[in-house]
């Protein structure tokens, strides 16, 4: 991923928190915010409390790669940032998926199919 389209600033993510929208399911809790960049910006956040620096980073990877294989269908110019929650480390790969589909479909942060 690009450094450019992650977010790493702490006021970044206070922003995002304090005024975005946000869908939570037990894997994780997702918010989002439009910003006026035409492409989304993603942080990923993971408490100490979910385990060692291992665990942490391994989570970490599997949301990152969640987001990766479904960036086609999201729209663009948004700031999205994954809290993972404590399921997530042991979520299996079809529901970790579902789970990040369904939030972004609950926040309209997926594209309209082509319907064909």
């Amino acid at each position: 991923m690009k450094s450019r389209v992650t977010l790493k600033k702490n006021s970044d993510f206070r922003r995002l928190y304090a005024k975005g929208k946000s869908a939570a399911n037990p894997y994780m809790v997702l918010y989002c915010r439009r910003n006026r960049m035409g492409e989304n910006r993603l942080g990923y956040t993971v408490s100490v409390k979910l385990g060692h620096a291992v665990l942490r980073n391994r989570i970490r990877r599997r949301l990152r790669e969640t987001v990766r294989l479904n960036s086609p269908r999201l729209k663009q110019g948004w700031d999205i940032v994954l809290v993972a929650r404590a399921r997530c480390a042991e979520a299996p790969w079809p529901r970790l998926q579902a789970a990040f589909l369904a939030s972004c479909e609950k926040l309209s942060l997926l594209e309209k199919e082509a319907e064909e």
